[in-house]
């Protein structure tokens, strides 16, 4: 479904960020994106949804084919609309809308209002119970837990085909995290949606990866089924 194909990307024309980066995204799968804070995992996300440009950064070399549509040169909005949904790390809700404001805005590039608000109820009702007892709620004064998983909801209701996470377990507590990760395997399931996860928190990432990629100062250093990254020794020594 996705492939990078040796890319590299600069900031400001002088920070070499990535360097010759190769990933493979089956469809219907999880692929974890791991490594240390700095290690370029935002980056890679960032290169495959449009979303460089507004942090001055630009794709120097190589190539990201989406069902083998080739993305680099694509518009974020455009990138939006074939199917891929970028959740921003650190929780980027509308604080002063409502949890259903929020929702409804997830879903502004689809058409049909009565299909949106079935959506909604869908979501809610499958994935986030939660978020239907505080539909009302100003979604500023919800918790950590709670805003995480309404801007993976929120992601939903565009009906994207690929969904990049971008560090879905930061600052939660375990059994949230534990939570959030489960209903994260249950949409690629029930959905057949495909994921790139990027994570810090390696063995909670590799819980639910088919496949994995742990990424060292803008390199693949390492990459493998979740079986063979949890055997590999050096992986357990830095990052388990």
């Amino acid at each position: 479904m996705l492939r990078l194909e040796n890319i590299s990307v600069k900031y400001g024309n002088a920070i070499l960020a990535l360097e010759d980066v190769s990933i493979n995204v089956e469809e219907k799968s999880i692929v974890g994106l791991f490594g240390s804070n700095g290690a370029g995992k935002t980056t890679v996300l960032r290169a495959i949804s449009g979303l460089l440009r507004s942090e001055e950064g630009a794709i120097t070399n190589g190539s990201i084919k989406y069902k083998n549509a080739e993305l680099q040169k694509k518009r974020a909005e455009d990138i939006v609309r074939m199917g891929i949904i970028q959740v921003i790390e650190g929780r980027r809700i509308f604080g002063n809308l409502t949890v259903y404001e929020n929702l409804m805005a997830g879903a502004h590039i689809r058409k049909n209002i009565d299909s949106v608000k079935k959506d909604i109820d869908l979501v809610v009702g499958e994935y986030f119970p939660r978020l239907k007892e505080l539909s009302h709620q100003i979604s500023g004064y919800l918790s950590g837990g709670e805003q995480q998983m309404l801007v993976i909801a929120r992601a939903l209701m565009a009906k994207p085909s690929l969904m990049l996470l971008d560090e879905p377990s930061m600052g939660l507590a375990p059994m949230i995290v534990s939570s959030i990760l489960k209903i994260i395997s249950q949409i690629r399931n029930k959905e057949e949606k495909s994921i790139l996860l990027v994570e810090q928190n390696v063995k909670a990432g590799l819980s639910i990866c088919d496949y994995g990629y742990v990424l060292e100062n803008g390199r693949i250093a390492l990459e493998g089924s979740r079986g063979e990254l949890s055997n590999i020794e050096e992986l357990r020594k830095h990052y388990l």
